[in-house]
């Protein structure tokens, strides 16, 4: 059986909450991981996370705008729209998508600019149930706000006649969001990439009356299944698409003759050694594939990029200090619902080098300029830690 976390009720949902709970004591429900069914917290759920996992200063001009926006709004909407005559998001059915993957390394490839891309992409999010947080195209970046997965929930007799009037008493107590990032690569196309990050409510006090959300690890599989969707959006068939997931993950299973040893050749363990006196990575890869698992692993350790320069080889990214311990507001800051202060962040370079037949990661300042070996040692093994 399983247990939905709980959500902290105000007053005035208590009674309902009660009724409901009482009802569903007998019940018994299961659940179907493998359906996707998200909707977006929007402005009514605050996770109390730093900045660096909430949307950037200035990216607000590409909020969609004219009231309350749904994704379900938004989704029927398109869909009238496409039956009125207008122009249809996804390009009629392109072999040009491939999928690859490459150790833990998962992307798609599309034989299109970027510029082509970036609103099938961005409508692709909406129509699965999510707002867009950050929508950069100078950049190539975008990514979802928190959302919350409602397939998770018990699909019961239960919840389905009083869940639907209050639908809102329940949550899994986990939420999601997913960056999308596009890079152009060598054959003119553009290299399409999807990293998760997951948030869980946990209990915060002994006596189970307090939560406070807190990471949860990445799930690969479900970047896979919204890579998979996404290549059915760009034009392939839902056949085509399973396929050339179904073939990629047979080509890595352990366990089969040479395939076991190839994958684990695929993806080189990243080494902290010394450069010029500081910590850095080592990879024992090329720079071009080096310049792709960074990347990914900055988007999912939750480092802000704000910018990048793959012909410097340069990221240009914010940090939260996770030792940071914000002041809680006092009582008047309480009173009138003032929030605690931000989390304050750093700006910093992360540079992919090419070192002979490997290549090396370092941390550097704003400016390009060193940072401290101490700091330099954080950033470094949080990014090595995410390589391994």
């Amino acid at each position: 059986m399983h247990l939905v976390k709980p959500v902290v009720a105000p007053p005035f949902r208590l009674a309902a909450l009660a009724a409901t709970l009482a009802l569903g004591l007998g019940a018994c429900s299961v659940l179907e991981p493998d359906k996707i069914d998200y909707k977006s917290a929007g402005k009514g759920v605050s996770l109390e996370v730093p900045p660096d996992l909430t949307q950037l200063p200035g990216a607000s001009r590409y909020a969609v705008t004219g009231g309350a926006v749904t994704a379900s709004g938004y989704a029927a909407g398109q869909a009238a729209a496409s039956a009125a005559g207008g122009e249809a998001t996804a390009v009629t059915q392109l072999a040009d998508v491939q999928y690859h993957r490459n150790g833990a390394e998962r992307w798609i490839s599309v034989n299109r600019p970027a510029d082509q891309l970036w609103n099938p992409v961005r409508d692709f999010w909406m129509e699965n149930g999510f707002l867009m947080a950050i929508d950069q195209p100078n950049i190539g970046i975008m990514e979802t706000d928190w959302a919350e997965n409602r397939a998770k929930l018990p699909q019961d007799i239960i919840r389905a006649t009083i869940g639907k009037i209050f639908d809102n008493l329940y949550s899994t107590g986990e939420r999601d969001k997913f960056r999308t990032r596009l890079e152009r690569n060598a054959s003119g196309g553009t290299d399409i990439f999807v990293t998760h990050r997951g948030m869980e409510e946990v209990y915060s006090s002994s006596q189970k009356d307090q939560t406070v959300w807190q990471p949860r690890a990445s799930d690969v599989e479900l970047e896979t299944e919204f890579l998979r969707r996404l290549m059915v959006k760009l034009g392939l068939s839902k056949e085509q698409a399973d396929a050339q997931t179904a073939a990629a993950r047979a080509t890595t299973q352990p366990g089969q003759p040479g395939q076991a040893a190839a994958a684990s050749a695929a993806a080189p363990a990243a080494r902290i050694v010394s450069a010029g006196g500081q910590p850095a990575v080592q990879l024992d890869e090329s720079f071009d594939r080096a310049w792709r698992r960074v990347g990914l692993a900055l988007d999912r350790t939750g480092f802000t990029v704000e910018d990048r320069d793959r012909s410097k080889g340069t990221y240009f990214v914010r940090y939260a200090d996770p030792a940071y311990q914000p002041k809680e507001p006092g009582f008047f800051g309480r009173l009138f619902n003032r929030a605690a202060p931000p989390i304050p962040t750093t700006k910093y370079q992360i540079a992919v080098r090419e070192a002979g037949q490997a290549s090396v990661v370092a941390v550097l300042g704003e400016n390009g300029g060193p940072v401290t070996p101490e700091v330099a040692q954080r950033i470094v093994k949080l990014i090595a830690d995410e390589l391994k």
